[in-house]
């Protein structure tokens, strides 16, 4: 991801100074607005950019279960067997209630009767996710079709990644400032303005949508990667600049 360089500008002569001295050239040191700092006040200004990445938090699986019987009660009871059989692996696999979602579907299709089952599941822990695939897919073969986990992020997660790359854009710039204020013997203030400028968000490590075929053919962590957001953050701040003299004239 591009990231725009930082920017730096520094005021080290008061408004009067500015005045005199833009009077007889062309002034590069623009005298900062009067609503963005006091009169008079001394200032560095600095843009600073900074990039969190995380991986999904969240996976929904679904399973699918059916049968076609000319019985009505064949079909439902081969059908049940092997839900209740999938509902109990889930549970011991330690999902929540709340994190399951079965939902069923009898018809009449010609003369038979279809039966189908989907059971969705929430999870937070990727590894009990893999453990529950491969004991399905062992215990009930093709009898089941096992789909491929949809990872996700939850919007809190989402608000904590941007929260983030805000928080650490913020004290970048405060770094880039204080090296700044060391260089021109000058000592960081009190920050005067704080603004975030620009918020950038990608998803995966590509920007084209892998197909159906594609995803078949990834590794679960490969998926997970590809889940993965990130947020680049832009800020600008200003701080207060003080002279070392003024400080120890003062102390």
């Amino acid at each position: 991801m591009a990231i725009t360089p930082a920017q730096v500008f520094a005021a080290l002569l008061s408004d009067q100074e500015r005045s005199k001295r833009c009077g007889s050239e062309r002034c590069l040191l623009k005298s900062p607005a009067p609503s963005s700092s006091p009169a008079g006040e001394r200032e560095v200004q600095v843009s600073a950019s900074a990039e969190v990445s995380a991986p999904p938090n969240r996976a929904r699986l679904c399973v699918l279960v059916g049968s076609r019987k000319e019985a009505a009660a064949a079909v439902k009871s081969s059908v049940n067997r092997r839900l209740d059989y999938i509902v109990q692996s889930v549970r011991a696999h330690g999902v929540r209630e709340d994190s399951v979602t079965v939902t069923k579907d009898f018809r009449r299709v010609e003369n038979a009767f279809q039966m189908e089952a989907e059971v969705c599941i929430i999870f937070s822990d990727f590894g009990k996710m893999e453990n529950l695939c491969n004991l399905l897919v062992e215990k009930l073969d093709s009898s089941v079709v096992v789909g491929l986990p949809q990872f996700y992020h939850t919007t809190e997660a989402v608000e904590t990644i941007r929260r983030q790359a805000c928080l650490r854009a913020v004290a970048n710039s405060r770094r880039k400032a204080f090296e700044v204020c060391r260089l021109l013997g000058q000592t960081l203030g009190k920050p005067l303005i704080v603004r975030e400028e620009e918020t950038k968000e990608s998803e995966g490590l590509t920007t084209e949508a892998p197909s159906s075929d594609n995803m078949r053919s990834l590794t679960i962590q490969q998926q997970i990667s590809n889940a993965s957001v990130t947020v680049c953050s832009k800020v600008f701040v200003t701080f207060e600049l003080k002279s070392k003299d003024n400080l120890k004239r003062n102390n």
